[in-house]
């Protein structure tokens, strides 16, 4: 199969929509490899059964469970007799909410990638009224208690309530927003009216890594979707991804995969 030359990027959303609701199409049951174009999306699937791929990880789909598909993942379907709902959610929904507490219900659940359930009778009304709901208070209210819902079904679900944390969180979902990665944190840094030594610090408390490291993996994640899906050269891809030096690039990711590009490309 002939791999293309960028990532296909679906939009699914309306250009003036903040927030989306819809039933779940039982037609697209299968998918080529997509991004979406600046949204995050959570799927919940009532029925079905197959497969589903985020970033090259291949998660076995068993209903009901939900999906949580982060804006700047690579991710296709293969399913069976899917039925349920799918949430759209553009940055603008958070940043036009004042409720503190719904943002770190959206922070924890992006910890997530799949999130099985049993008792799914709330989470269907809640969907349900999502569905035919414009107002945004009330779209505002009901996505909350709808993240309450889904998190409390999840063993791993932690608290995140320090500023320092949010910081940290700020800092990540600056690089999912970014088009264009950059491997320098003073960037990013000034990005988020700190510094990098501070930027540092708050990320080796909220995970013990260096803002070094936490960027890192974006920029491997990255280049490992571009490896993976593309036919791209590497040193088209390093030169995307703000390396000039090719061997830099190939040193830098052999660093964090114990691969060169090539070998991972070919693995």
């Amino acid at each position: 199969m002939m791999l293309p030359s960028a990532i296909k990027i679906k939009d699914k959303i309306e250009l003036s929509a903040r927030i989306k609701v819809a039933v779940f199409n039982k037609e697209k049951r299968k998918t080529t490899p997509h991004k979406h174009n600046g949204y995050f999306e959570i799927v919940y699937l009532s029925a079905g059964n197959g497969s589903h791929w985020i970033d090259q990880i291949h998660y076995k789909v068993t209903s009901p469970c939900i999906f949580i598909i982060r804006k700047e993942q690579v991710h296709h379907w293969d399913l069976i007799n899917p039925a349920g709902y799918v949430l759209l959610l553009k940055k603008e929904f958070i940043d036009q909410s004042l409720d503190r507490e719904l943002k770190k219900l959206l922070i924890q659940i992006t910890h997530h990638a799949v999130i099985q359930l049993v008792d799914t009778t709330t989470i269907e009304k809640i969907f349900e009224l999502l569905v035919g709901e414009c107002n945004f208070t009330a779209k505002e209210g009901l996505f909350k208690a709808l993240l309450a819902v889904i998190l409390d079904t999840s063993t791993t679900y932690k608290q995140v309530q320090s500023n320092k944390q949010n910081l940290y969180h700020q800092y990540r979902e600056l690089l999912t927003q970014q088009n264009n990665l950059t491997n320098q944190v003073a960037f990013y840094a000034q990005s988020l009216h700190t510094s990098p030594q501070n930027l540092n610090a708050v990320c080796r408390k909220a995970v013990n890594q260096t803002a070094s490291q936490v960027l890192g993996e974006f920029i491997i994640n990255e280049a490992k979707r571009l490896l993976y899906y593309t036919d791209n050269t590497v040193s088209e891809i390093a030169y995307s991804l703000g390396f000039v030096d090719n061997s830099h690039f190939s040193k830098y990711f052999k660093r964090f995969t114990g691969l060169t590009p090539q070998q991972f490309r070919n693995s």
